[in-house]
């Protein structure tokens, strides 16, 4: 999992206009005809920069948004609808018994440092995600790895504690590092096809066309991530011609003056990003089921989306969005009902209401939803201290030491309902069969009995108002018709930029 914020890592540590809307999925279409330049430099404007260039390092939504898949690569690559494509692995063999992967590596790959990749590399890459100080998304996940083997340059053993069905999956997320790099939160040496120009803390981190590159070359020369503190200096960017897209647009109020202009394209992809009121099940009253299940029907998450997001953005009434398998609709669970949520305080021993402090990070759209939460629980009795902190203090106040009664925070990835599964993880729910099922989901021999598992997982955790989903985020890319071929959706904040055309 990875939290959707301008600090935080990923996975909890890591933290969103023409005339028509483009459709969902694919890249967009927008600058088709005439022709383009191989040579031009695409400008994109984002409020994510990262935190450093260390995706476990604590690099922060940015370095996912600029690197992955530009920079560095994986044996794997999820695509910009949500399948798993082969990347440096060339091929691969699963054991009878699905405990051992056989990777074989792909030939005539280079770092750009000029160094020839090998399974050294992937075993060091590997290692890296699972050392103790590793901030990465998918660390947990891949705790099922018991040893990795390298018996030649180009093969890659790796052998597993027990099976786990989503282990391909979760590879997409790891980047193969040479193995000899240094200073990786300020440099790179990947394999990708850009390698990393000149980055400018505060301003602007610029990719430039990797001639070396194993694969196709990228589509454009150079891109240049430039970076604003908020929507409006960014659409103003837009406005003026100093960016040609804008990675993930925050303010829905400024898209009329790009869908009224001819010169702009609106795109409404798919995100998987949700925002979450995070309860503390650990912590007083918030043991209680009752008292989770009243607060949630006591927010209004409809008005709330409607006043953050306008008409963008769905309701959510659990941890999975319906791009993920093991969708359902349950917005009706713990749906908003005032009086509802007044008996069940009261049954809970609450009927006067309760106070209990908000710890709410420092960037939109939290202090609004925070603000809008407090005034909804009010009218049950509720008090709410809203204690606004910076990314870097969530991480260690709420992520690491779990201390906390109830927060505010973005998830970014997809299929991270199984952190529901660990009663370790910061939120502190533990229902013993949800962990049996997500256990035995990723031990699953099917896609059909996965999915199966994990939507018997949707439900209780729905049930069980394990959090408060408040709502999907909308994704919308907004960009000049000059261009084409950007991803349309927020898959876990990635932006492959080597496929962007510019026209001349």
């Amino acid at each position: 999992m990875r939290l959707n914020k301008p600090a935080l890592y990923a996975a909890a540590t890591t933290a969103t206009l023409a005339l028509v809307l483009t459709a969902c999925g694919g890249s967009a279409a927008g600058g088709s005809g005439g022709t383009w330049d191989k040579n031009a430099t695409v400008n994109i404007g984002s409020l994510y920069e990262p935190q450093n260039l260390d995706n476990t390092a604590g690099g922060g939504q940015g370095v996912t948004e600029a690197l992955n898949g530009n920079v560095y690569e994986g044996l794997f690559r999820l695509t910009d609808d949500g399948k798993v494509d082969k990347l440096l692995a060339k091929d691969y063999t699963t054991s009878a018994d699905g405990l051992t992967y056989t990777f074989t590596l792909r030939s005539g790959v280079k770092f750009h440092s000029g160094r020839e990749l090998t399974s050294a590399d992937v075993k060091y890459s590997l290692q890296k995600v699972l050392a103790d100080d590793s901030q990465s998304a998918r660390k947990s996940n891949l705790e099922v790895v018991k040893d990795i083997a390298t018996p030649d340059a180009h093969t890659v053993k790796v052998t597993l504690s027990q099976r786990s069905i989503s282990f391909v999956y979760n590879l997409s997320y790891v980047w193969i590092i040479n193995s000899q790099a240094k200073n990786l939160k300020t440099s790179e040496d990947g394999t990708g096809p850009y390698t990393l120009g000149k980055w400018t803390r505060g301003s602007a981190l610029s990719l430039n066309r990797f001639a070396g590159y194993w694969g196709e070359a990228a589509a454009n020369k150079q891109v240049v991530f430039h970076y604003f503190k908020d929507a409006t200096a960014l659409n103003n960017a837009l406005l003026t011609n100093a960016v040609d897209v804008v990675t993930s647009e925050q303010s829905p109020d400024a898209l009329d003056q790009f869908k009224s202009n001819q010169s702009y394209r609106v795109n409404d992809g798919n995100s998987t990003t949700k925002l979450l009121l995070a309860f503390n099940d650990k912590a007083k009253p918030f043991t209680d089921v009752k008292v989770r299940q009243a607060v949630s029907a006591a927010i209004d998450d409809k008005k709330l989306l409607e006043s953050v997001w306008g008409g963008y953005g769905k309701l959510i009434g659990s941890m999975v969005p319906p791009t993920d398998p093991w969708y359902e609709d349950l917005t009706k669970v713990n749906a908003h009902d005032v009086t509802k949520a007044r008996k069940l305080l009261a049954e809970a021993g609450y009927a006067k209401g309760f106070s209990f402090t908000l710890d709410t990070p420092n960037y939109d759209p939290h202090p609004t939803a925070a603000t809008f939460i407090k005034a909804q629980l009010a009218k049950v009795g509720i008090t709410v201290r809203i204690n606004t902190i910076t990314p870097d203090e969530w991480y260690t106040k709420v992520y690491k030491n779990h201390d906390f009664t109830a927060t505010l925070q973005e998830h970014v990835n997809d299929r991270d309902l199984v952190w529901y599964g660990n009663p370790d993880f910061y939120w502190g729910y533990d229902n013993k069969q949800v962990t049996k099922w997500v256990t035995e989901a990723e031990e699953a021999t099917t896609t059909a009995r996965q999915t199966e598992l994990l939507k018997k997982v949707n439900r209780q955790t729905a049930e069980d108002a394990a959090s408060d989903w408040l709502y999907l985020y909308p994704q919308i890319v907004v960009a000049s018709t000059k261009l084409s071929g950007y991803p349309l959706n927020g898959l876990n904040s990635q932006f492959y930029a080597y496929d962007i055309k510019k026209k001349d």
